[in-house]
């Protein structure tokens, strides 16, 4: 839990419910939408299922930041089909765009570490969208760096990241 600014309460971060998923899903196109400008690839999707299926799905985990009773922030991993088991991919991390530079993104990315370290993960990695500086940003200063095993096409509309995992 971090301090409520001015007088709310407090930041807590848990597991998302299944009964989320809608609320999850619009955050995610709310921040998705932001540097997405021409418009989200899968703009049609059924994102509630898809996050329910995610809530849902055994051996994966989604978290998320409440505060004030809403849904302010969300982070999604597993370990990726085909990886060693002390390897996660992140795959999805979104703060809700009003709340930006409130410090819900790095209670969030804390939870995630923690629950990293206390899984026995060695190795997290990340896709990050090319154009999307302000993620990356705030990746780098988090101690994520280019995946060298993955190097960025100049095609490639998302760059691969990786972060060591340090098990206590």
């Amino acid at each position: 839990m971090i301090d409520a600014p001015r007088g709310g309460e407090p930041l807590v971060i848990r597991t998302a419910r299944p009964t989320e998923a809608e609320d999850v899903a619009a955050l995610m196109v709310r921040a998705r939408s932001t540097y997405y400008p021409d418009g989200m690839p899968d703009a049609d999707a059924d994102w509630p299922a898809r996050w329910r299926e995610a809530i849902e799905r055994p051996g994966s985990r989604v978290l998320c930041a409440v505060r004030d009773g809403r849904l302010i922030g969300v982070a999604s991993f597993r370990t990726p089909e085909g990886a060693p088991a002390e390897t996660v991919k992140l795959f999805q991390f979104h703060v809700d765009p009003g709340h930006w530079r409130t410090g819900v993104g790095t209670a969030l990315h804390t939870a995630c570490m923690e629950r990293w370290r206390a899984d026995g993960r060695r190795t997290a990695v990340l896709e990050v969208h090319a154009g999307n500086r302000r993620a990356q940003a705030f990746y780098a200063a988090r101690g994520w760096t280019a995946d060298q095993d993955v190097p960025a096409d100049p095609g490639d509309h998302h760059l691969v990241l990786r972060r060591t995992v340090a098990v206590e």
